[in-house]
């Protein structure tokens, strides 16, 4: 099933690591107003399979956020942490395909290996013909991290705003992690299968995470799960260059959150109001009309505003 063959849907999915702030405000006002100008679904996943990332509290302080600003999600909330198994399973697809490989390489072994023009080091393929006689142990295997093993795949596709993009995943990633040592499956897997079984047809988030979408279209490929489109929205940098999240201390959203929408609304280079609404709902119901992808800004990183 290709994405033109079912109706749009949409999604907004949040790592619980702290509250929304105005970098994740872009994202998500961006993926809301594409799905409902298209009079598509939008929904909500929580990206908690990181486990020891996620801050108690933070979901909720999330999901209160979002409704403040009046989004409104289709369906049930939908969270990784309770996913465990549909992630094994598709990881055992691979392991069957011969497509993953046990590995014991630690940071500390590959701070030699090259740096990838994505700023990530390329797994330079220690582990893939097998662990050494002296690693093969029952206890060794079970701190191993998975690996998928990259050939000579490179993959193109074609970004919504960014353009035609070409990664060569040997030369510039690697076989990388789709389980980690500590056994929590890794984003790229969860990601990947999720998109997938909800039938997400179009991903709208910041262009942090292009460099990473190869990884994900070559795991749809392994797995033969449909591919959605991709728009990848400009991401907020602060004043010393870094994208704004919750580890750069990002500040919280306000209680009232309509300056901050408008914010964002701007700095996604939309048109603007002809009269301030007067409220959330008035604003999201002109943001819904008004949306245009034309006008979005084809670069990956802009400035926020002041006090964003």
């Amino acid at each position: 099933m290709t994405p033109s063959a079912i109706a749009y849907r949409g999604r907004f999915a949040p790592s619980p690591t702290g509250p929304l702030h105005f970098g994740s405000l872009v994202a998500a006002l961006a993926s809301y107003c594409d799905a409902r100008a298209a009079g598509g679904q939008w929904l909500l996943r929580i990206e908690d399979v990181d486990t020891p990332r996620s801050r108690a509290g933070a979901e909720e302080a999330i999901v209160a956020a979002l409704a403040r600003c009046g989004f409104v999600w289709d369906g049930p909330i939908l969270r990784q942490s309770q996913r465990q198994a549909i992630y094994a399973d598709a990881l055992e697809r691979l392991r069957a395909a011969g497509a993953i490989f046990d590995c014991t390489c630690t940071r500390r072994d590959l701070e030699s290996a090259p740096m990838g023009a994505a700023g990530e080091r390329v797994y330079p393929g220690t582990c893939r013909d097998g662990l050494p006689q002296s690693l093969t142990t029952r206890s060794t295997r079970a701190r191993c991290a998975q690996r998928l093993r990259v050939d000579s795949d490179v993959v193109t596709f074609v970004d919504l705003l960014q353009g035609p993009q070409r990664q060569d995943l040997a030369s510039e990633v690697g076989d990388f992690v789709v389980r980690r040592s500590d056994g929590l499956f890794a984003y790229q897997l969860a990601v990947v299968v999720d998109d997938a079984l909800q039938e997400i047809s179009t991903v709208v988030r910041g262009a942090d995470l292009l460099a990473s979408t190869p990884r994900q279209i070559l795991l749809q490929r392994r797995l033969q799960l449909p591919a959605p489109e991709y728009l990848h929205v400009p991401v907020a940098i602060g004043s010393t260059g870094e994208k704004l999240s919750k580890q750069t201390q990002a500040r919280a959203l306000p209680e009232n959150p309509l300056p901050a929408l408008l914010a964002a609304w701007r700095f996604l280079d939309q048109p603007m109001p002809e009269a301030a609404p007067a409220t959330v709902a008035d604003f999201l119901a002109f943001a819904t009309r008004a949306w245009s992808r034309v006008r979005l800004p084809p670069v990956p990183m802009l400035p926020a505003p002041r006090g964003g």
